[in-house]
């Protein structure tokens, strides 16, 4: 009997003389670049440095695209929204050292996402490795030390013949689930030399499925088929695993209210009626779940953010569904599945029994009316007329991505993604300066659609270099900067735990950031309140970057976790 892992690809008479016979004056940067197209990959991002310009001379010989940003960490947030978008893994290229440490708080977004981005990088020559001062620019005593804790996997090729394979397998590791970073580093000197190898041709991988284990599958599909009162939580999972229809039909045949977390906005209609949108961090929806029988949370730590900061404490049984083994019931005893998302909707699809609850849809009602009744006693119109000129000013499959901000933290809770997959923002790791290269990242992988970013003026100066990188490659990036000259939700933190903000720490006298955005060649626009629809529209409609400027001071609709 023959196998499928037993079959061997035989090369063809053309693959045969290019082995035979390679192109001279190739190096090991060469081996890098074929290897990257070899995987399927198309654009890579990156910042060149000193111990990777071979990797960078050899993008010339190929067919890869390139988009150089201007700070690494900077590159990694556009590498982290292209694999999101996508679901491919996103080559980042980066430069020992500096460079690469740079590049560590994009990592960590990337790995609480779960994006998959493919990080490349140079390290100091081979004579140099082990731990030994030998005083090379850019050296660190073990820099792959400082990555082990941040992404899901460390590679090393110390050899040329060692690169196709380690670019391969970390290749693997970024694209099974649950998705992540990895990184891979290769010797300077090894990067430089002449090589013999042949064209690297051969890149096929095969990154493992996760399916559920069927006894458990059973037990759910059991429980959720004679509960009284199912509730769903829907996270990032099921937006990565693009399970919202299998989501949605399960929740429809068992009448189960559904909220998404903040990660997985859009993974179920924002209008459907058993929609309790995304208002978790409410006490009002915090009491519903807790009053379920049986809480089936797909795609969810229950974090953090997703619990109402710790707050929400299940009295049913809880089923969880979760790639990550590490969240499998970290937070609450459940009857864990370790799983990918749409592998295990689809098996409950498959075993649960139907229920009808014509109730339900007024259950949910009642919610929404008491989470907007609160909202409401608060004063906070011009937030709520803000968010949803945003809204009605872009497209409704546009993808858009949100820095740490007040508008963002307004976002997460009341905003209508429209669509799984289409917003994005840094609460895994919670860095500021994400959204705007983020968007970059976005308008690479799809310039079918107008991007926009949202951030803040403290959050816009982590990432204002990046207009140069907008502007370089025609990117259809809308910037929505909210200039209230300080850190806004900081001075809001600052004043509910001391009385009063400290204004050195909390305020900043920023630029004129349509003047710099025109300084870049970038069109800009100051906005109002009032006109903010209008000028957004027409910076969306518009082809290449732009900014909009809103100058307001927002404030947040005040927590329940306190209460």
């Amino acid at each position: 009997m023959t196998h499928d892992h037993d079959l061997v690809l035989r090369p063809t008479a053309a693959q045969t003389e290019a082995a035979l016979n390679p192109p001279p004056g190739r190096t090991g940067g060469d081996l890098v670049v074929e290897s990257l197209a070899a995987l399927g990959a198309t654009t890579v991002f990156g910042l060149p440095g000193q111990h990777a310009l071979a990797v960078f001379d050899a993008l010339r010989r190929s067919d890869l695209r390139y988009i150089g940003l201007r700070v690494e960490n900077n590159a990694g947030f556009a590498a982290d929204a292209y694999g999101r978008v996508t679901g491919e893994a996103a080559p980042l290229l980066l430069s020992t050292g500096p460079g690469a440490l740079t590049s560590l708080a994009a990592l960590q977004e990337a790995r609480a996402a779960s994006a998959p981005v493919l990080a490349i990088c140079s390290q100091v020559p081979t004579a140099g490795l082990g731990g030994g001062r030998h005083g090379h620019l850019h050296e660190l005593p073990d820099q792959a030390a400082s990555f082990r804790g941040v992404v899901k996997s460390v590679h090393t090729a110390r050899t040329q013949s060692q690169i196709p394979s380690a670019i391969a397998e970390a290749w693997t590791s970024a694209l099974t689930v649950p998705h992540g970073p990895v990184w891979v580093e290769i010797p300077q000197d090894v990067l430089l030399a002449e090589t013999s190898i042949p064209v690297v041709s051969g890149g096929d991988t095969f990154p493992e499925e996760l399916p559920p284990r069927p006894e458990l599958t059973a037990v759910a599909a059991d429980l959720l088929t004679r509960a009284e009162r199912p509730a769903i939580v829907a996270g990032g999972g099921v937006v990565r695993a693009d399970a919202a229809k299998k989501l949605r039909q399960l929740a429809e045949l068992i009448q189960a209210p559904v909220v998404t977390t903040y990660g997985g906005k859009g993974a179920f209609p924002w209008t459907h009626p058993l929609s309790l949108q995304s208002w978790l961090e409410d006490r009002h929806t915090t009491d519903f779940l807790e009053d379920a029988d049986v809480l089936l949370v797909v795609g969810s730590g229950l974090g953090e953010l997703s619990s109402n900061y710790h707050t929400f404490a299940p009295r049913g049984r809880v089923i969880q569904i979760e790639a990550d083994l590490g969240k499998l019931e970290s937070n609450h005893p459940a009857l864990g599945i370790h799983a990918d998302a749409r592998l295990a909707l689809q098996a409950l699809l498959e075993t649960v029994g139907e229920r009808t609850d014509p109730a339900a849809p007024d259950r949910v009602r009642q919610v929404l009316d008491r989470v907007g009744a609160r909202i409401a006693a608060q004063d906070l119109t011009l937030e709520q007329d803000v968010l949803a000129a945003v809204r009605k000013a872009l497209p409704p499959r546009a993808p858009s991505f949100w820095d740490m901000t007040v508008l963002a933290y307004w976002a997460w809770s009341a905003f209508d993604a429209k669509a799984p997959n289409t917003m994005h923002s840094a609460q895994g790791a919670g860095g500021l300066g994400y959204a705007f290269p983020a968007a970059l990242g976005a308008a690479a992988a799809d310039p079918t659609h107008p991007v926009l970013a949202v951030s803040g003026d403290g959050g816009a100066l982590y990432s204002v270099a990046e207009l140069a990188t907008a502007r370089q490659y025609g990117l259809n990036v809308t910037w929505l900067i909210v200039d209230d000259g300080g850190y806004g939700i900081l001075r809001e933190y600052m004043t509910d735990a001391f009385g009063t903000p400290t204004p050195t720490v909390t305020d900043l006298p920023g630029p004129d950031f349509v003047a710099l955005a025109e300084s870049f060649g970038v069109p800009g626009v100051r906005t109002s309140p009032e006109t903010l629809e209008t000028d957004l529209a027409k910076a969306l409609a518009a082809p290449g970057p732009s900014v909009v400027v809103l100058p307001a001071v927002l404030r947040m609709f005040a927590p329940t976790h306190a209460e």
